[in-house]
């Protein structure tokens, strides 16, 4: 275990810090509606400001776990309160607090009904996403990701446009599905580590405890590693069970969007991380060929029907199905370079595609349509917005000196250090993406302004431009010198990879014994057909 430096509980503080906002919240009046509006705003940026004090008391050279918050919670059924975090939790953390701080401001125009619920909702959807990332126990884990699930629901069902209420349930419902079979297979392990066979013999959730278990291939690992895969592959989404994705980003208001894409989709890739590479190392060797399959065809189907779509909302959503695809494909490289161009992706695809969709909803503001037939020409009209546009989408398609360029370069050296063929494959989409982003820009920004409704459009103003700020300094700070969000994430990856290099290793020994062992069975059975067979020797 690491130190807390401070020595009083930061992250426990920091978690509940948009809890305790969203309970002022509930005292306001719904006619004081500009209190609402910065009170939130306020504490959005106490939490971020709260979030920065982690990075001068973090150890960037030690893999264990800091700031580490341990007290006995349920001690019958061996329950803890455990709040902990390293490199990659860091990043992550502070990504949700700098997004969730932007979705707040950037809804102050958007959203006129019931703003004291919605305010609160985002907090309260602040406060699972934080404590997903620091729990170190599963029952706390759970809850955590559990709880996240309500506030989005009623965003998209309340605040959200066209079929709200089926995006809504469906988002809900697709989510719930995975996350019972991911209880099942937490309280597999739970009942496993009892046993002194395969694990400590005691009943406990403690995550670092349970990624120590001594787990066969067959049958534990095989059928765990499947179970936790569907509560994290539903929730990334991996094809082919990205179906929820296009209509609730479509049907979310655009602060949920930007949280949806920016962060919700990152606890399935951070799941796999965190939980199914160090306590299952084997299945995810054994599992290695096929994951890269659902993820390669993830990348280019997802790319293929952006291409194809006529809704700026619903293009930008499957460009997530396929960046997602590669985030899966570095982690299921299982390699240095992969894993850490994933935990790099990660990041980049909360700062891009949630620029893309403020950008849409800047648009849409304005002129309540997301149809690309409906523009063209605004460059014109939008000079600040256009560049601002033109950089966001650069940073998406991976343009070298900006941030996508970095974690997609590491994610290809990782594939084609695991699989020639599945960096060729993936490549495809990188040229893909590149083609529906510049064929969405060229629509939207040039051509003749012909639509009457366009002449009077205004450009960016200063609350906009100041919100979209901070995302674009960080597309070029990543993509110009990441070394310091590499150095961070560098031992806690590794300790990942040498976990999966002993199963690897071990994998290939139980694949040279059974080799060996059809080799002696084959070679005996040979001797003894040679023993029985008839001489043609004639007895006297």
């Amino acid at each position: 275990m690491g130190t807390n430096v401070y020595g009083f509980p930061l992250l426990s503080l920091l978690t509940y810090l948009p809890l305790i906002g969203a309970i002022i919240l509930l005292f306001f009046k719904k006619e004081e509606e500009e209190k609402i509006r910065q009170t939130a705003f306020g504490v959005s940026i106490v939490t971020l400001l709260v979030s920065l004090l982690l990075i001068p008391g973090f150890d960037s050279t030690k893999s264990d776990m800091q700031f580490t918050e341990q007290y006995s919670w349920i001690p019958s059924l061996g329950v803890e309160y455990a709040f902990g975090i390293d490199g990659i939790s860091l990043l992550l953390i502070i990504m949700t607090t700098i997004i969730t701080s932007i979705a707040i401001v950037s809804s102050y125009t958007a959203i006129n009904m019931r703003i004291k619920e919605y305010y609160v909702s985002i907090l309260f959807l602040e406060t699972g996403m934080l404590g997903v990332f620091m729990s170190l126990d599963f029952f706390l884990f759970y809850i955590f990701w559990e709880i996240m699930l309500v506030p989005m629901y009623f965003m998209i069902g309340i605040w959200g446009g066209g079929r709200r209420l089926y995006s809504a349930i469906k988002f809900f419902l697709y989510t719930l599905f995975g996350s019972l079979f991911m209880l099942l297979g937490i309280l597999a392990v739970y009942f496993l580590n009892a046993d002194p066979q395969y694990g400590n013999g005691q009943y406990t959730f403690s995550v670092l405890a349970l990624q120590k278990l001594n787990l066969p291939l067959h049958p534990f690992q095989f059928w765990l590693f499947l179970a936790f895969f569907l509560g994290f592959a539903i929730k990334v989404p991996m094809f082919p069970f990205h179906t929820w994705l296009p209509d609730a980003h479509t049907d979310a208001p655009t602060a949920g969007s930007v949280l949806l894409a920016g962060v919700l989709l990152k606890m399935g890739t951070y799941g796999f991380v965190r939980f199914c590479l160090p306590m299952f190392p084997e299945a995810s060797v054994y599992f290695m060929p096929y994951m890269a399959g659902l993820s390669l065809v993830g990348i280019v189907y997802g790319a293929l029907v952006a291409l194809a779509q006529k809704d700026i909302k619903r293009l930008v959503a499957y460009s997530s199905v396929s960046h997602l695809g590669f985030v899966m494909l570095g982690i299921f490289a299982l390699n240095t370079h992969g894993i850490t161009g994933s935990i790099l992706q990660m990041i980049n695809h909360g700062i891009s595609t949630g620029a893309l969709f403020l950008i849409v909803g800047m648009i849409y503001e304005r002129r309540h349509t997301r149809l690309i037939a409906d523009f063209g020409g605004l460059s014109s009209k939008m000079p600040i917005y256009s560049a601002v546009f033109a950089v966001t989408m650069f940073s998406s398609m991976g343009l070298p000196g900006l941030n996508g360029f970095v974690g997609e370069f590491l994610i290809l050296v990782g594939a084609f250090e695991a699989n020639k063929i599945y960096a060729g494959i993936a490549v495809i989409g990188v040229i893909l993406g590149a083609a529906y982003m510049l064929w969405l820009f060229q629509r939207m920004m040039f051509g003749p302004l012909d639509k009457p409704e366009n002449q009077k459009i205004t450009d960016m103003n200063r609350r906009e431009i100041a919100y979209m700020a901070p995302l674009i300094v960080f597309m070029f700070w990543i993509g110009l010198f990441p070394k310091p969000f590499i150095r961070v994430m560098e031992p806690a990856v590794a300790k990942i990879v040498q976990r999966l290099n002993s199963a690897g290793a071990l994998a290939k020994q139980e694949s040279y014994k059974k080799t060996a062992k059809t080799k002696v069975t084959q070679t005996n059975k040979t001797v003894v057909a040679a023993n029985l067979k008839p001489s043609n020797t004639v007895m006297d």
